[in-house]
């Protein structure tokens, strides 16, 4: 046991009982030593959770056992967020990175967030500030900023609005009509900005911010996996490298791969994403194989099952966020909110834009 952590509970037929739905999800996943581990801590932070109105916010990237056996709400870092404000429940513990946590504290101001592990950060939202920020808008006055929600809350709070890696390319083309401009700064993951640009005639103003599951990938890996599996399905997050959506057959986001696997239930599927995302799909798809590059987040790892439990006990760690950057920052998540949602696409396909428009890096 690490120091101060909390003693276990045992597997006991009560704990075997309450969590018998859990394992019969997760019986391909965890091996049952992994179970006799898992299973007492999961019943104890259900149980926890109702007795302190609490829910769990559960990323995709999570490993199954947080995100099968524990969330509450599943899904992206805004659908969580989103969902967590829509509840009844008091207390908000993240399940994933400290960013996520500022966001559901941005949209949540009344509700308590806890944050299990505090060490549990991001490189993409490390590699821009909020003076970062303000010295672009001083460089390109007049031209809107678009900011990706895998930043920090004191960076959205200087920005117009926000996006996600499902809609970037719909917020970058309304900020260009509403701004009535034809460039737009999307901060901070350059390779987000340059997928986009493939998509969209606007031109696009990016920081040089990547993320480091998604920038490890390369188009020999793609090539790598057609030879191995000529099979298979390859289905890459925006936030990979262009070359490597290019050699896919999908760019998504992870709640779009998600949907990908659920409607078109390919026979051999490969998620070119965070590790976990494949086992967590692969609950749901029984009838799918999975090949799992596995480029693990550090980060989304910090967070345990025992640290989601400790924080339910203790109250730790609770997230503040400044009033008035919570007040720039929910401006700037909710104009992405209140925008109209584009129609679900009638098939799944990767965008291969012809037109060249050309990224300036800032």
């Amino acid at each position: 046991m690490a120091d101060g952590a909390l003693p276990l509970s045992a597997y006991t037929p009560a704990v075997e009982a309450a969590t018998a739905a859990i394992r019969e999800k997760l019986k391909d996943t965890v091996t049952p030593l992994e179970w006799r581990l898992q299973a007492p801590l999961i019943a104890e932070i259900n149980a926890l959770k109702r007795d302190r109105n609490a829910v769990v916010l559960a990323h995709n990237y999570m490993t199954p056992d947080i995100f099968h056996g524990v969330g509450d709400f599943v899904g992206d870092s805004l659908g969580l967020a989103i969902a967590a404000a829509r509840s009844e429940a008091k207390v908000i513990v993240q399940a994933g990175v400290m960013f996520m946590a500022e966001t559901s504290k941005v949209l949540c101001p009344d509700k308590t967030v806890l944050m299990p592990d505090l060490e549990a950060g991001c490189s993409l939202a490390a590699s821009i500030t909020a003076e970062d920020v303000r010295l672009i808008r001083a460089r390109y006055p007049g031209l809107p900023i678009v900011t990706y929600v895998n930043t920090t809350a004191a960076v959205k709070a200087e920005t117009d609005v926000c996006c996600t890696s499902a809609n970037a390319v719909d917020v970058v083309e309304w900020a260009a009509r509403e701004w009535g401009v034809d460039r737009v700064i999307l901060l901070p993951d350059e390779y987000l900005a340059r997928n986009v640009a493939r998509q969209t005639h606007v031109g696009i103003l990016a920081w040089k911010g990547r993320c480091e599951v998604h920038e490890r990938f390369d188009a020999e890996d793609i090539a790598e996996m057609r030879r191995s599996w000529p099979d298979a399905e390859i289905l890459a997050h925006p936030e990979c490298p262009p070359e490597v959506l290019a050699a896919a057959d999908f760019a998504g986001s992870t709640a779009a791969m998600s949907d990908y696997v659920a409607e078109r239930k390919p026979r051999r599927v490969v998620l070119i994403t965070e590790c976990s995302m494949a086992d967590n799909v692969a609950c749901d798809a029984p009838d799918t194989a999975f090949v799992r590059p596995c480029n693990l987040c550090p980060h989304m790892k910090r967070i345990t099952l025992t640290a989601i439990r400790d924080a339910l006990l203790t109250g730790a760690h609770v997230v503040e966020v400044d009033p008035d950057v919570a007040a720039r920052a929910r401006t700037a998540v909710q104009r992405m909110i209140d925008l109209p949602r584009p129609a679900k696409p009638a098939r799944y396909d990767l965008v291969r834009a012809g037109h060249a428009v050309a990224v300036e890096l800032i």
